[in-house]
């Protein structure tokens, strides 16, 4: 039996802002002093329907202030748009960075909202131009959008696919050479990485193995931690949402989950926490 609340109910996340941002994490709001812990991501690092997510469990096992940047549905551009939270981010002892998908950034076929990087906001000359037959007034997802190009023409979408992956290349390279201090990257999807591929089911999209070693050089240490059968079994048990959000929450990971990547990542954490170990 999950845990499910009738009607309106949900999951109290207590949404604050750090500085001058205008983005709302999950809170409560934390102090951004001594050596803490950032964690940037998307929907899985907020914790959408989860009482406890993977970063406050990664608190409990290191001992440090992990302080959530996630965001729901975020793209890079979100923290690379955000002067405010860049700043927050850089000056953390470490950062955790979710693999987020290539889809939800701007990039030179279509531009995304700077702060809901799911949300369509406009399609590029480049895009009219390779596909004259679409119209682009009807779409305010960027995944609904992507379905459409590829439906109408699956060699066209190869040249819009190939175009994410080397944004998302380029966009997390920046992004690593903003941050200071060490930085790991965390694969947290239900099935690991695999080989490249225009797939519009799961999630990260797009993003693939050979994407994610071409990092390494600029990484502290790279964490793959997709879940066990076993807690992808238990579906949404555990999780807190209202009926409305029920198909939302089936297509989420749930508690153990959480409790699973929290054990594989505190493990791999701990020795560059070390007192001895030097940030950077």
């Amino acid at each position: 039996m999950s845990f499910a609340m009738q009607g309106q109910g949900g999951l109290e996340y207590y949404p604050c802002r750090y500085g001058k941002s205008r983005v709302l994490f999950r809170g409560p709001r934390r102090r951004l002093r001594g050596e803490y812990l950032a964690f940037l991501g998307g929907t899985e690092t907020y914790g959408r329907f989860i009482s406890t997510p993977y970063t406050a469990l990664v608190e409990r096992r290191v001992n440090r202030s992990c302080v959530n940047f996630g965001s729901i549905n975020a793209g890079i551009d979100l923290y690379l748009q955000d002067p405010a939270v860049l700043e927050a981010v850089a000056a953390a002892r470490l950062n955790v960075i979710q693999v987020m998908g290539a889809q939800n950034m701007s990039n030179r076929f279509y531009s995304v909202h700077p702060r809901r990087n799911d949300r369509f906001l406009r399609a590029s000359p480049l895009l009219h131009a390779l596909y004259p037959d679409a119209d682009f007034t009807e779409f305010h997802f960027n995944r609904h959008l992507l379905r459409h190009l590829r439906d109408l023409s699956e060699e066209r979408f190869e040249m819009v696919a190939l175009e994410l992956r080397a944004a998302w290349l380029s966009r997390m390279k920046y992004l690593l050479g903003v941050l200071r201090g060490q930085s790991v990257l965390l694969w947290f999807a239900q099935s690991p990485p695999g080989g490249p591929s225009s797939a519009l089911e799961g999630d990260p999209l797009f993003v693939d193995s050979a994407m994610i070693e071409a990092l390494r050089p600029r990484l502290t240490d790279i964490v793959i931690a997709p879940p066990s059968r076993a807690a992808l079994d238990r579906g949404s048990q555990g999780m807190v949402f209202s009926d409305f959000d029920a198909c939302a929450a089936a297509e989420l990971m749930g508690p153990e989950a959480h409790e699973e990547v929290a054990a594989v990542l505190g493990a791999a954490l701990a020795p560059l926490l070390r007192p001895d170990r030097p940030p950077g």
